[in-house]
């Protein structure tokens, strides 16, 4: 239908076709028709006023193609064959079905993702989470338009708190406690050996684990797998798997590699006894490479990481979705990868997130002092959960725990992703868990209404549809299911998965309008309306599987 578009504005503008394509809008409100050209592109050109030329251009285009093509302001409108559109539209989606609005544009792109990262011998964070969710979501939107993704859970597995622990653990580890409940043994553990008086017993311990002490080793490989089996249970629960997962301790072997590179390529300069590569010509300061200890620092494991994973995976492009704090350390990674002549550099995202904040617009780390495990925070979800769906439906103990994970999935998942990713937000699970307004589980409860119009009306998918006639709410919901090929590659271009999340509730809000308005079952025009609520619920579903919500036939 663009293209259809673009073909008519091309025989009157000297323009190229793609830049048409590009530059074609789809307007805030139906009543500004289906798709909007702006003209101020042509006033340079021109030397006309923006407004003038979409007037004569709306004139000179021939409209019999579509309802009517008018000009409002600097823009020329197009307003589209509604039943032409309605047919093709639903024929496409119901053949399609799942592949509706994927493609292969990208098929022989590779993209690498860094998400999640949480930290060995500590909780889950609540700051890890939102690393999940929207690395999970970029993920899936790459996927679904043709991209090879390699997902890697990156691990803080290395560093002076290992030997905080291995005190700890030294003169109050329990073994009972730790296979029982390792996170939070380990957080106690660590709470002791971060006491002042364990500082030089600590040390003595990372310094044995540096060089490869065979109890140190031990007891770090101990620490990490117990941490791992604890992780697991939570992504179980997210419903989130990693093709790779790594840790800073992967590289310690490989960083004098590149410690020997910058000094080759003549990069690293002397600042108080420590050593890094001075950045101040690009605005980033100076970027620590070794401490005076002879120490290294995230940065230059993150470069070591780098290398290797180009050298592994030849990606078209790397992300890093990890927290906003850390944008000048990720603009200092790229810009010494590229001073170490790496073209590839400039295909690195450090792609940001802001802070989770409790009700009272705190930064929702702790609770009254308290670490905030997000194990802790699932279980709430699901008994708020199970809580809503009890109200509706006597169900087995294993239908409830089965929907109230699913809707506890939504809940979080939608909570988040429908916000832009670069905002604080508020957590609130019992806002989030509300079958009602713009939440999860009332996505997921307008997919079950769709799915059991269907079921009630023993619908059979067919491809022969022809519509004599469309009610003005049936226009604009087929119109929504249209737009969301378009909706995906704007997600996927800005990195924004809330454009998805957005698209779905008005997706859903529309569909619930029409539910309320129009006859389905047994009505004149029958098997066009159970093919647009088909429809829906093929798009919905395709929309919430790349938020990473997986949808159910009954609430």
């Amino acid at each position: 239908m663009k293209e259809q578009v673009a073909n008519q504005i091309s025989k009157y503008v000297s323009l190229d076709k793609n830049a048409i394509l590009n530059s074609i809008e789809i307007p805030p409100s139906s009543e500004l028709g289906d798709f909007s050209f702006p003209c101020f592109l042509l006033a340079k050109e021109l030397k006309k006023n923006p407004i003038e030329i979409a007037r004569e251009l709306a004139t000179k285009i021939n409209s019999s193609e579509f309802e009517k093509v008018e000009s409002k302001g600097p823009y020329v409108n197009f307003f589209l064959n509604k039943k032409t559109i309605a047919e093709s539209t639903l024929k496409l989606v119901l053949k399609q079905k799942d592949k509706y609005g994927s493609s292969n544009e990208f098929k022989k792109e590779t993209l690498v993702i860094d998400m999640s990262s949480p930290n060995i011998a500590k909780p889950f964070g609540i700051g890890h989470l939102r690393s999940t969710i929207i690395g999970n979501s970029l993920a899936k939107i790459h996927e679904f338009l043709g991209y090879k993704v390699i997902k890697i859970n990156y691990l803080g597995d290395w560093g002076t708190q290992f030997g905080k622990l291995i005190v700890g653990y030294k003169k109050f580890g329990d073994d009972k406690k730790l296979k029982q409940n390792p996170i939070r043994h380990l957080l106690e553990l660590y709470i002791i050996g971060n006491n002042e008086e364990y500082a030089d017993e600590a040390r003595s311990w990372f310094k044995k684990l540096e060089d490869g002490d065979k109890e140190a080793t031990r007891l770090w490989k101990l620490f990490r797998s117990y941490s791992l089996i604890d992780f697991d249970k939570i992504y179980k629960l997210l419903g989130v798997k990693f093709d790779v997962i790594s840790g800073e301790s992967n590289y310690n072997k490989l960083m004098e590699k590149t410690i020997v590179s910058l000094e080759k390529l003549n990069l690293l300069k002397k600042s108080e006894g420590a050593e890094g590569v001075d950045l101040e010509n690009f605005n980033l300061g100076f970027c620590l490479i070794k401490k005076s200890d002879g120490a290294t620092l995230y940065a230059t494991r993150d470069i070591t990481a780098a290398l290797d994973r180009y050298n592994k995976y030849n990606f078209s492009k790397i992300i890093y979705e990890v927290g906003q704090e850390q944008t000048l350390h990720f603009k200092q990674v790229f810009k010494v990868l590229e001073l170490m002549g790496n073209k590839w550099a400039k295909n690195c995202n450090h792609v940001s997130h802001g802070f989770y904040l409790d009700q009272e617009g705190k930064k929702f780390a702790t609770r009254k002092g308290k670490s905030v495990f997000m194990e802790d925070v699932l279980a709430e979800t699901i008994e708020l959960s199970k809580k809503e769906v009890i109200k509706r439906e006597k169900l087995s103990e294993k239908e409830l725990k089965k929907r109230a994970e699913a809707i506890a999935r939504a809940a979080i998942f939608y909570g988040d992703l429908k916000n832009n990713r670069s905002n604080d937000i508020v957590f609130d699970i019992e806002k989030f868990t509300s079958f009602e307004g713009n939440t999860g589980p009332y996505l997921l409860y307008s997919y079950a209404r769709a799915k059991n119009i269907l079921k009630k009306a023993k619908y059979k998918n067919s491809l022969k549809i022809l519509i004599k006639n469309l009610s003005p709410k049936e226009k604009e919901l087929v119109i929504k299911i249209q737009n969301f090929p378009e909706v995906v590659k704007h997600a996927y271009t800005n990195l924004a998965p809330n454009l998805i999340a957005n698209y779905s509730f008005e997706l859903a809000q529309l569909f619930n309008e029409f539910y309320q308005l129009e006859q389905v079952i047994g009505s004149e025009n029958e098997n066009v309306k159970l093919a647009i609520v088909n429809s829906f619920s093929i798009v919905l579903k395709n929309a919430l599987s790349l938020l990473g919500i997986e949808t159910l036939e009954r609430m």
